[in-house]
């Protein structure tokens, strides 16, 4: 009897490799300017951090003097006084919780208007293999800002969530009534979930040499939902390239100097948008939404006044966040 031949091992076949733009990859070293940046930034993180933690400190004390001063009236009032005291108290509860409901119906109605007709708006959130637990986490405070500032906005726009899958789908579903915002959420890419429209695709990317003059209502605009750009520098630009899509950017340089790069986080890009559709002025939405430290100096003389509000827009970043928590219909 023949003997058989030895049984060869079996061959796997490797695995398809992901695309380019999604392939993992160490990122390069940073430079000397984008150290210092990256330094400057942690100064003002820490600074903004110790800053919130006073506010939130007075915040409290305020809470207890007026819980103490309530306490004091209601011991020293007669039991007639004391009925008044409570009635009006609620009374004031039962009209604050109305102008709240209104406010919450006004909300609805726009963007559920702005689902009809509003300027539509990507956030592509594709790239959370690039980013570390902590910006992953950053990138969906953001987004949150986003929807907050959206819903406020008398002209909102429809905003898109694609790529929502994998981890960063995990995170945005762990923000308290995300289930019930009022946005397009997609776990495909914007290319599947928009195929039928990609000719009005238009990436928003500070490389692109075309400049945005105006905004489209008939185009879709994209804006990379990537914390620390400065890592991967030219990544939406080529991405788009690729993928055979327009490309543009935010008219910035004309109309101001920037300290550093052009490059803005997703929420101040939302904001921008939103607040040109509101007055159709470029300067104006610049001056109103770009912080002040990252102006040079020039420019933020001109734009005093602007700069003023600066600080109370991003100190009230966190309560606009926590206001998008606290009103379920619109989470």
């Amino acid at each position: 009897m023949a003997a058989l031949p030895p049984a060869q091992p079996a061959t796997l076949a490797p695995p398809p490799s992901a695309p380019e733009h999604q392939q993992q990859q160490p990122p390069p070293p940073l430079s000397k300017n984008a150290q210092k940046r990256l330094l400057k930034q942690q100064r003002f993180e820490a600074k903004k951090a110790e800053k919130k933690a006073q506010l939130k400190e007075h915040k409290k004390r305020e809470a207890e003097r007026r819980r103490a001063e309530w306490r004091e009236a209601l011991d020293g009032a007669t039991e007639e006084e004391r009925s008044r005291l409570i009635e009006s108290r609620r009374e004031v509860r039962r009209e604050r919780m109305e102008q709240r409901s209104e406010e919450r119906g006004r909300k609805l109605r726009r963007l559920e208007g702005a689902r009809e007709s509003g300027q539509k708006v990507v956030i592509d959130l594709e790239f959370a293999h690039l980013m570390s637990a902590n910006e992953i986490n950053s990138l969906c405070q953001q987004i949150m800002y986003c929807y907050a500032v959206n819903g406020r906005c008398t002209c909102p726009c429809h905003l898109w969530l694609t790529g929502c899958g994998g981890e960063m789908g995990s995170q945005l579903r762990r923000i308290p009534g995300f289930d019930k915002w009022i946005v397009e959420k997609e776990d495909r890419s914007y290319v599947e979930a928009l195929q039928d429209q990609k000719e009005n695709l238009v990436y928003l990317t500070a490389d692109s040499e075309n400049v945005l003059d105006v905004l489209d209502e008939k185009r879709i605009y994209i804006i990379g939902g990537l914390v620390d750009r400065n890592r991967w520098k030219g990544l939406t630009m080529k991405k788009a390239a690729e993928q055979g899509i327009q490309t543009a950017k935010l008219p910035i340089g004309n109309y101001l100097k920037m300290s550093s790069s052009q490059v803005l986080t997703v929420n101040q890009v939302v904001e921008i948008i939103l607040k040109f559709l509101e007055t159709k002025d470029w300067k104006e939405s610049f001056f109103h939404v770009i912080p002040q430290r990252k102006r040079c100096e020039a420019d933020s003389v001109k734009s005093q006044g602007a700069a003023e509000e600066e600080e109370n827009v991003e100190d009230n970043q966190s309560e606009s966040n926590k206001e998008c928590v606290e009103v379920p219909p619109l989470n």
